[in-house]
């Protein structure tokens, strides 16, 4: 009994001298000075435009990307491939319709890392994205420098229920079809 005590109170002094070795740090990003642009593909083009963040931070551990968390404010996409009055207004309104991203009732998006791994600069970063309510894993690289984080990775929308003109889920679309995938590239400052 008393070996289990010992042992036990062993372990836990080890734990202990352990953990306040870790250093934990948190990097806020500065959502004024990073940028989230996106491409959405169809068969006859494609559109691209930008969506802003509303915040962020990454974690470290002993200096190595551990976390982190995002929320991006769904009611700022904007088309930049059109000018106003040659149907730029009439795209912005349908992407935030419910036939896409909802955002009268879905206003933000999340990202919540999960795991990392790699090392400096390059991680691979998993965690779950939230688009209208659904959440799922989504995996993709990552540069992390001193000041900076990017990435550049594909998310299938009809995941998260976003199915308008999608040949997936519709016949006969031909060129009025969108492809699944849109395309994000994330250029954070901290």
């Amino acid at each position: 009994m008393k070996t289990n005590i010992l042992k036990t109170g062993v372990a836990f002094i080890l734990a202990l001298t352990l953990a306040s070795f870790t250093v934990v740090k948190e990097k806020k990003v500065k959502v004024k000075e990073s940028n989230i642009t996106w491409v959405g593909k169809k068969i006859t083009g494609s559109h691209e435009g930008t969506i802003q963040l509303s915040e962020g931070v990454l974690e470290f551990t002993n200096e190595k990307l551990s976390g982190g968390n995002f929320v991006i404010d769904m009611t700022t996409i904007e088309v930049t491939d059109l000018e106003t009055g040659n149907g730029k207004e009439k795209l912005e309104g349908h992407l935030n319709s419910d036939d896409f991203f909802g955002t009268e009732n879905y206003e933000t998006a999340t990202f919540n890392i999960t795991n990392v791994s790699g090392k400096s600069p390059n991680y691979k970063v998993t965690g779950d994205l939230t688009i209208k309510g659904k959440t799922i894993p989504k995996t993709f690289d990552m540069l992390v420098t001193d000041t900076s984080a990017t990435a550049n990775f594909e998310i299938d929308r009809t995941k998260f229920d976003i199915r308008y003109g999608s040949a997936s889920f519709f016949d006969n679309l031909k060129d009025k079809a969108i492809n699944d995938d849109f395309e994000m590239n994330v250029n954070l400052k901290f």
